[in-house]
């Protein structure tokens, strides 16, 4: 083959046709080692396509993976999160309830506080009371004793 055949060879595959015409002693190894180069050259080609499908897919299985992991993680953190706003919740509403039972306590003593006045004022009362009641009965004695004399 001469170099402009030889360019136009190594640019295409021949078909069957083709290598049925060309010489048949050095042809026939010429077109045999062009059809290996060719052979050779389509096989890196799917091998190369191959490993970049298998490369494609690795990725994609490792974002899944580093998504699934991000997620495991983000999902203890958010629940964590959720608890303690729960807890801040649940805490004021305890402050609050504490704050009301003080007050209620606070007006409970105060209203003891006003019995206990209240019941010694009576006490106090019910003393005069039995004071006044002995005066009038001297008085009346001492009346009595003067009316008879």
């Amino acid at each position: 083959m001469n170099p402009t055949q030889l360019t136009q060879t190594r640019g295409r595959v021949l078909s069957p046709s083709e290598t049925d015409k060309s010489q048949p002693s050095s042809g026939d190894l010429e077109s045999s080692l062009i059809q290996i180069y060719h052979h050779h050259h389509q096989n890196s080609l799917q091998l190369r396509d191959q490993a970049e499908k298998a490369k494609k897919d690795a990725i994609g299985k490792a974002g899944r993976v580093s998504d699934l992991l991000v997620e495991a993680v983000n999902g203890g953190v958010q629940e964590a999160f959720v608890n303690e706003k729960r807890i801040e919740a649940e805490i004021r509403a305890l402050a609050s309830t504490i704050a009301r039972f003080m007050k209620q306590t606070d007006q409970w003593l105060a209203a003891s506080h006003a019995i206990n006045t209240a019941v010694k004022e009576i006490g106090d009362f019910e003393n005069w009371m039995k004071s006044m009641d002995f005066d009038c009965k001297s008085i009346n004695a001492a009346i009595r004793n003067i009316h008879q004399r």
